[in-house]
């Protein structure tokens, strides 16, 4: 079952900014939904869907801090359809809104993504 795991870890990592639905990871990794459910709460304590979050909202920290990105394309490069419902899940999230996470001192540099 672990690999099971780490191979939907994996789906979820490749697919930050167009995120699989549920359904679409079942199939990948062939299994069903409560499998999935179970694993991750046995082994992670959390449910798949916060574990995703997760990790979508720690890549848009990453390019808030390391990018000049602009957040509205933090917001749609992390799967977020919308800037409003991005700002309100990094602050509950992390504690602080992504606009003054980069004014409290990420580093504006120009990095070009492709190089991430």
């Amino acid at each position: 079952m672990a690999k099971k795991l780490l191979r939907i870890l994996q789906l979820m990592e490749k697919n930050v900014e167009e995120p699989l639905s549920l359904r679409d990871i079942s199939r990948r990794a062939e299994l069903s939904r409560r499998p999935i459910e179970r694993l991750f709460e046995r082994h992670l304590s959390t449910t798949p869907w916060q574990h995703y979050l997760s990790l979508r909202l720690t890549k848009a920290r990453q390019l808030i801090e390391m990018t000049a990105m602009p957040i509205t394309d933090v917001a749609i490069a992390c799967g977020f359809v919308s800037g409003s419902h991005f700002s309100k899940c990094f602050r509950e999230h992390f504690k602080i809104l992504p606009s003054r996470l980069r004014a409290a001192g990420a580093p504006h540099n120009s990095l070009n993504l492709n190089r991430l």
